[in-house]
């Protein structure tokens, strides 16, 4: 088969390839490097069957080029990370709602399978809201806060991708599949628009205190990437999954607490553990919800999906990862040239810039 994913450069994206390609298939990465990152797929660059374009998917007739050639699309870009969305709203709606109606639209015109990421954003409060919810379910109702509240413009944008698969697959029969990742981590993630576990894990190995928002009482659930990369890859080949919504997820809640405390013991850190105000980095009236806790029955249900990897597994993957990566520069093979991977203007290897 013939992949193309997009946002194929970022943390998630760059494990599907990686995937991918030992499954035997062709993939194609295409990413405008807005998040993603060329140092995440450098050591497929000379790969017999790896090809990229750095392009956007606002970009209609570059994205179309690549559809046309490909058998299935996992759509993946979008505007993610709650600081950027903070920092950049108006780009986080048009991104997410305008690039996904241009893959659906055009996945529709050449008969293309897609499988859409979405978020656990998408259920906002309703843990807080609701009794009684000891997990969210993809049937359950979802309570954003005000459109004045600019954290909630990801969640809505996303439900809008949401609501536009559906409707492709309902009335154009469009074979879409939608997924809902919670909290997604592994080796790559970056801790630059507020991941949680990165930045954590790079300010232990700094020992530099470990900045924990709020209280530190709200809880997570935490899912590895290979875990999350066997869901999609499961759900993609089978053909009952499409039309339908899955949460992926891991279902073990830990507290950001606990959390930073299980990193600055397997980091073997001196750093301290610092609590601060949501407001010094988001500004004042942020929202942050206490629970977030997925229930994976369906996924479980339709392709015997199963967490494998715990708190504690994740967190050593993750800290073995820094210790041995500097994510700020790296080189493109068969040149000797170090390439800032934050740069707009790239001289790349066998890259394709649309």
């Amino acid at each position: 088969m013939r992949y193309l994913i997009t946002g194929g450069a970022g943390f998630i994206g760059s494990h599907l390839a990686d995937y991918l390609l030992e499954q035997g298939h062709h993939v194609h990465i295409y990413d405008n490097l807005s998040t993603g990152r060329l140092s995440n797929v450098q050591h497929l660059f000379h790969h017999e069957r790896f090809e990229s374009s750095v392009a956007d998917i606002l970009d209609y007739q570059a994205l179309e080029r690549q559809i046309a050639r490909c058998d299935r699309v996992f759509h993946l870009a979008a505007a993610v990370g709650v600081r950027l969305i903070m920092e950049q709203p108006v780009e986080t709606i048009i991104t997410n709602v305008q690039g996904s109606e241009n893959v659906l639209k055009l996945a529709s015109i050449y008969g293309k399978k897609v499988l859409i990421a979405s978020t656990s954003e998408v259920y906002g409060k309703r843990m807080e809201t609701q009794q009684n919810v000891d997990s969210l379910r993809e049937v359950d109702d979802w309570t954003l806060g005000p459109t004045t509240k600019r954290r909630w413009a990801y969640a809505c944008s996303k439900a809008i991708d949401e609501f536009l698969a559906m409707a492709y697959y309902e009335e154009k029969q469009l074979p879409v599949v939608v997924c809902r990742f919670f909290n997604t981590v592994g080796p790559r993630q970056t801790g630059r628009y507020g991941m949680v576990i990165p930045n954590f894990v790079q300010s232990a190995l700094r020992n530099e205190p470990i900045q924990v928002f709020g209280d530190g009482e709200q809880s997570r659930c935490f899912t590895y990437v290979a875990d999350a990369i066997g869901a999609i890859t499961k759900l993609m080949d089978t053909p009952e999954a499409c039309g339908q919504l899955f949460n992926i997820g891991n279902d073990q809640e830990i507290t950001i607490n606990e959390l930073a405390k299980r990193v600055k013991l397997l980091a073997e850190s001196d750093s301290k553990i610092v609590h601060v105000p949501y407001e010094k980095t988001y500004g004042p009236g942020f929202e942050d919800m206490r629970r977030r806790t997925p229930n994976i029955d369906k996924i479980r249900e339709a392709i015997g999906y199963e967490p494998t990897y715990g708190v504690n597994d994740i967190l050593l993957q993750v800290i073995e990862y820094f210790k041995g990566v500097d994510s700020s520069v790296f080189v493109v093979p068969g040149e000797q040239k170090t390439i800032s991977v934050d740069r707009s203007e790239l001289t790349t290897n066998g890259i394709h810039v649309a």
